[in-house]
């Protein structure tokens, strides 16, 4: 629980780049004490994420864990709490994106995108929401969901699916956890010029015979504002969630995708 005078703290995971880099550092702007997760293989990238986070004046610590292994999770969550004192928002952004036709998807690679994608958000909600209980003074739960889990794309089905699912674990989630003043919900990107909108472009052309660069073009037409967004437009939407501003809203997930898709 914070008291007055504490700096709130938030736990962003997959926060070594791309969105979950963003939005740890608006959080920082913010005025939160914000600690950083990736897997190892974004390691170094992760510890330059938290120097930023301390040159803006906040403390942060950078945890390396797999959000797809419970006791990874756990642990994290823990040693947050050891060093910065509490949690007050946990960000479960981490994920992966895979480009494939459902008829050669194979179940191995079905499982793995399930594990960090769904299982990954499921463990943190929940080990965020008993960290928050226990400490009381309810808290902030927001996942990472897409535009793909109101409108799928071709060749992304089982990412589709993944983001489905978000969706409907962060209602649940709201309704279990409301008693306890945690709100939940989650943001649902569109087409962002991040390293994971790389690959899907490099995939989706190759299997549509274009050259890359071509499918990114060709889908932001459907764009209405006329733009890529930038992970900075999702951070501000996450500024949002996190703030006391959004108290009354729960169960959401909302899209941020310059008018691609309307609700």
């Amino acid at each position: 629980m914070t008291t007055a005078g504490q700096a709130r703290v938030a736990l962003v995971t997959g926060a070594a780049r791309g969105i979950g880099r963003a939005i740890a550092l608006r959080l920082a702007e913010d005025g939160l004490d914000v600690a950083v997760n990736d897997v190892e293989a974004g390691e170094a990238r992760l510890h330059e994420v938290a120097d930023e986070i301390a040159g803006l004046g906040r403390r942060s610590a950078a945890v390396v864990a797999d959000v797809s292994e419970p006791q990874a999770v756990e642990s994290m969550v823990e040693r947050v709490v050891s060093e910065l004192g509490h949690l007050d928002v946990m960000v479960a952004n981490a994920g992966i994106a895979h480009v494939k036709p459902l008829l050669e998807v194979t179940s191995e690679e079905f499982d793995h995108l399930m594990a960090i994608n769904l299982r990954g958000v499921y463990l943190c909600y929940t080990a965020a929401a008993r960290q928050m209980i226990a400490q009381g003074g309810g808290g902030k739960i927001i996942g990472a969901a897409s535009i793909v889990g109101y409108r799928p794309f071709p060749l992304l089905g089982h990412y589709s699916a993944s983001k489905w699912a978000v969706r409907g674990l962060t209602q649940a989630a709201a309704m279990e956890w409301a008693q306890h003043g945690i709100t939940v919900n989650a943001y649902c990107p569109g087409i962002v010029g991040t390293a994971m909108w790389d690959y899907i472009d490099e995939k989706l052309a190759e299997n549509e015979g274009l050259r890359k660069g071509a499918a990114i073009s060709k889908y932001s037409e459907l764009i209405h504002l006329g733009r890529v967004s930038v992970p900075e437009d999702v951070s501000k939407f996450v500024s949002y969630l996190a703030s006391p501003d959004s108290d009354y809203m729960t169960g959401q997930s909302v899209m941020i995708d310059g008018g691609i898709q309307f609700s």
